[in-house]
């Protein structure tokens, strides 16, 4: 299939696989995405190439660009898939670091089978082309703060620590940890009421939070299963550009709603 010229902000109703081939190499700048996966919702019957899906991301993907991959695991015969991992393992196998492995946590649940525990979490992998471009959120209070600390590391041929001339002040706010917890449920994630037709939704500061640590002003931002448009309105409302293909042409038409009379 031949290139064409990518255009960006748009949303495009298609098979996700066919549509990339037709984008240039290494043209995206972050891709964050949540399949449909293990058919916990039925995402009006369309199922999806994660193998040519991957292959595909990896292609367009820029040197130094994430890819974003929100994904749990269903329940099946007593056990869980698996899934989450097996497509992990893949992207690395096709080339991509497997930067961070991180949480997606909820502040709500559904009922689990009487044996099991509250299910709160989903993966968040955090996947790069090589080294990733980042800025990671400081917003972590520390308890410490204005205090001095001396640098210092561990020689690696004594087993001493080693502690260096200059001194680091600590910083009211520091790095927070790889678990984000966020309000979920209607009217939580996002206070587009439209948003809540589609079965599967992610909080809009969830893909904001993502778009703000793994890219810059006017990069661009893909999402494969844009859905109801999270990803995409999140890009614009933090002047990225962006780029959403659906295969459902409902979800699309609630995406553009989102994204032309929406406010934050």
């Amino acid at each position: 299939m031949p290139k064409n010229k990518m255009e960006q902000n748009q949303l495009i109703c298609g098979n996700n696989v066919e549509i990339l081939r037709t984008f240039p190499d290494e043209c995206i700048d972050l891709t964050v995405t949540s399949p449909p996966y293990d058919n916990l919702r039925d995402y009006n019957g369309y199922s999806f190439d994660f193998e040519g899906l991957a292959e595909q991301l990896y292609r367009v993907t820029k040197k130094g660009g994430v890819v974003v991959w929100v994904v749990g695991d269903a329940v099946i015969n007593g056990s869980e898939s698996g899934t989450s991992f097996r497509q992990a393992l893949h992207f690395k196998e096709i080339g991509f670091n497997l930067h961070d492995t991180m949480i997606y946590e909820k502040n709500s649940s559904s009922m689990p089978n009487p044996n099991r525990y509250f299910q709160v979490f989903e993966y968040m992998f955090v996947l790069s082309k090589g080294k990733p471009s980042c800025n990671l959120i400081k917003d972590k209070k520390n308890n410490t703060a204005g205090s001095s600390r001396r640098r210092h590391y561990r020689d690696k041929k004594t087993g001493k620590m080693v502690y260096r001339d200059d001194v680091n002040i600590v910083g009211e706010y520091g790095r927070r940890s790889n678990i984000w917890k966020y309000d979920v449920g209607y009217m939580k994630g996002s206070v587009d009421k439209i948003t809540f037709k589609h079965p599967a939704t992610f909080p809009e500061k969830l893909a904001e939070d993502h778009i703000i640590s793994w890219s810059n002003e006017g990069d661009i931002v893909l999402d494969p299963f844009v859905g109801s448009g999270t990803t995409a309105k999140m890009a614009k409302y933090n002047k990225r550009k962006y780029i959403g293909i659906d295969i459902s042409q409902e979800y699309l038409d609630i995406a553009k709603k989102r994204l032309f009379q929406s406010t934050l």
